[in-house]
């Protein structure tokens, strides 16, 4: 190739390398612009939604929702309409509903967590629960979740059956969060607040319920100072007595009823 036709193709190169630098993510998405995996930033507002039929018309950048209950098709219209999803999935409680109730042993049932069906898991039995867990992200990534929130993720502070330690939940902890990072997926640490400064590290956003009612708001700061939204909840405090503080630390709060239907009174 003559030294003419060399300058051609490196200009050529150089035209189509240019064109593929973008990426999807933009800030009003919540997400970087690195192009690397998605972390939402502290202020980003959300919907949460568990229960009853989807309403996919809140005007939010990002949506949490049952894993096991919307469908790959569900997901895809969330992301048509510029949201992110977060897959959410509890991974130290066993739920007797499920699909895959029956894949686990007796001897990693605990005690009822206080919800109806739901019984904590010995999470030390990381031989038994990584492979159930990551079969669980897994259908997270084919249905094409964003992110996981991993549910009941401190067992070790509640009567569980188990005599479960710090170390165990930070081992574990950091196992799931592994596991979602493996196949290229975001990863919230859900409540466990005593073990954020370890942790913050380890996962890209927060999840948190009752910080305010319990005073225990600031204890989510290092994840905002990391640049990582917290998404917040509360039950039972009128938005009057938690929107300032929460508007004041950057926290993404919402008022919602336990069974967090579509209902939603945002900060």
């Amino acid at each position: 190739m003559n030294t003419r036709s060399l300058l051609a193709a490196a200009s050529l190169l150089l035209l189509l390398t240019g064109c593929t630098t973008a990426t999807d993510d933009t800030p009003e998405s919540g997400g970087t612009e690195t192009g690397e995996r998605w972390r939402p930033r502290p202020g980003t507002d959300w919907q949460w939604q568990l229960s009853g039929r989807l309403d996919t018309s809140v005007d939010v950048p990002v949506y949490d929702v049952d894993g096991f209950d919307q469908t790959a098709e569900t997901v895809a219209g969330l992301h048509r309409d510029g949201r992110k999803v977060i897959c959410y999935l509890s991974t130290g409680a066993w739920e007797d509903w499920r699909p895959d109730a029956d894949d686990f042993p007796e001897s990693v049932i605990g005690e009822g967590n206080g919800w109806e069906g739901e019984q904590w898991l010995d999470i030390r039995r990381t031989d038994v629960l990584e492979p159930l867990m990551a079969a669980r992200i897994d259908m997270c990534r084919k249905k094409g979740f964003d992110a996981v929130e991993p549910d009941n993720m401190d067992g070790y502070k509640n009567r569980t059956g188990f005599p479960l330690k710090a170390a165990d939940q930070l081992r574990y902890n950091r196992l799931i969060a592994r596991l979602a990072h493996d196949r290229g997926m975001s990863v919230g640490l859900k409540n466990d607040l005593d073990q954020i400064p370890e942790l913050v590290d380890d996962f890209d956003f927060a999840v948190n319920e009752q910080c305010a009612q319990y005073d225990e708001c600031a204890d989510t700061t290092p994840f905002i100072e990391a640049g990582k939204a917290v998404f917040h909840v509360e039950y039972e405090l009128p938005t009057s007595r938690f929107c300032a503080e929460s508007r004041r630390l950057k926290l993404s709060s919402l008022l919602k009823k336990y069974e967090l239907g579509a209902w939603r009174k945002a900060c």
